[in-house]
């Protein structure tokens, strides 16, 4: 295991780690946290999420007689992340600018690993410490939702996946994807264009009446991908649509996501054209909802965050809280009754090929898990 963190999280960028992809990484980091001392189990989610591993789960027992305090950190990276090259630039490591970094996460990886190591190292009397690597977050938390909870001893943890070291965020929204089929009528273009319903003309209408972007304090709304149609010389007879609805209001979540519903079945149905046996053909729109993840929230006097306020105050970093705009495993953890705050770990400019950490906020991270386990010991 190499000895600087600096060193360390550059080996772990090089290793790829795309979503389903995350078993060179966790065969060692299974071998690294054995080697500290670790208990290291993988459970079976990649059987559902179709990954080439499962998650990395690991125990490591303590001397003082308290639950466990949990830490979290994902396994995978987003594209372009294959063949990373990292460079170290005066005060930052960053890319060659061909790919992602994959400081989210392997920052918040290298913090943890860092801060235990450092902690044996000292003889550091701690806590019993658990620790979750999770397998394919950015594509949807799939990871997580088909973790085995019942390996799972803690209360509370922390997830480290978010931007500022120290940085405290105690909520997260629920969001809605929607998967939008519109069905128009193909018909050669140049010849009878007329005998065609034009399926993506349809659902241009239609995304220009949504209420997309910023709602409201709250609320967020998205088209992120369109697919349809065969050649410019066809009419497309169908168009599919991917959305998403964010929002920390469950009400404001359903009104919005039955809003998109309505606006997609009522523009089609205004559209309509005779076949060659006088019958009637309809435009239409078939929708699909699936959940993507449960908002949380937790209370500002709650055990976990004044635990980090103490640590903040002893490193000197700044003692606040947010309400986040993006889900995260946090989220699923709460939903299963594990509190849990997500935490910086320095990561800037993520899911970009300008992605870098700076090297003083990769070691501050790894001062600031090593803080949190010295004092929640102490508790």
């Amino acid at each position: 295991m190499e000895k600087s963190i600096v060193d360390y999280f550059i080996s772990l960028v090089q290793i790829d780690s795309e979503s389903k992809q995350e078993k060179d990484i966790a065969l060692k980091l299974e071998k690294d946290l054995t080697a500290l001392g670790a208990e290291v189990k993988f459970d079976q989610a990649n059987e559902k999420t179709a990954g080439n591993i499962g998650n990395l789960y690991a125990y490591l027992p303590g001397k003082v007689d308290m639950e466990p305090i949990l830490f979290c950190s994902h396994l995978d990276t987003v594209k372009p992340g294959i063949g990373v090259k990292p460079q170290i630039l005066e005060d930052r490591i960053t890319s060659d600018g061909t790919t992602i970094l994959g400081s989210d996460d392997k920052s918040g990886i290298a913090q943890i690993i860092c801060a235990i190591r450092d902690i044996k190292e000292s003889n550091i009397i701690h806590a019993p410490i658990e620790i979750l690597f999770t397998i394919s977050e950015e594509i949807g938390l799939v990871g997580s939702k088909n973790l085995d909870y019942s390996l799972i001893k803690s209360k509370f943890g922390f997830a480290l996946d978010s931007r500022d070291v120290g940085s405290l965020t105690i909520g997260a929204p629920s969001e809605n994807d929607l998967k939008i089929l519109v069905h128009g009528k193909e018909a050669h273009a140049g010849v009878e264009p007329e005998k065609g319903l034009n399926a993506i003309m349809i659902a241009a209408r239609a995304i220009r009446e949504l209420p997309l972007g910023r709602i409201d304090e709250e609320t967020t709304c998205n088209i992120g991908k369109i697919a349809g149609g065969k050649a410019t010389n066809i009419i497309p007879n169908y168009v599919e649509i991917e959305a998403e609805v964010r929002s920390h209001s469950e009400e404001k979540l359903q009104k919005v996501t039955q809003q998109i519903c309505s606006i997609f079945k009522e523009t089609a149905s205004k559209y309509q054209v005779e076949n060659f046996e006088d019958k009637i053909i309809y435009a239409k729109a078939e929708i699909s909802i699936k959940k993507g993840y449960q908002s949380f929230r937790l209370k500002e006097d709650d055990e976990i965050i004044n635990l980090v306020y103490g640590v903040n105050k002893n490193l000197d970093l700044s003692c606040s809280t947010t309400i986040g705009g993006g889900g995260s495993d946090a989220n699923n953890f709460n939903q299963h009754g594990i509190k849990m705050a997500i935490v910086g770990t320095g990561m800037t400019n993520v899911h970009t090929v300008d992605e870098f950490i700076l090297i003083s906020d990769l070691e501050k991270g790894a001062q600031w898990v090593k803080e949190i386990i010295k004092i929640y010991s102490q508790m």
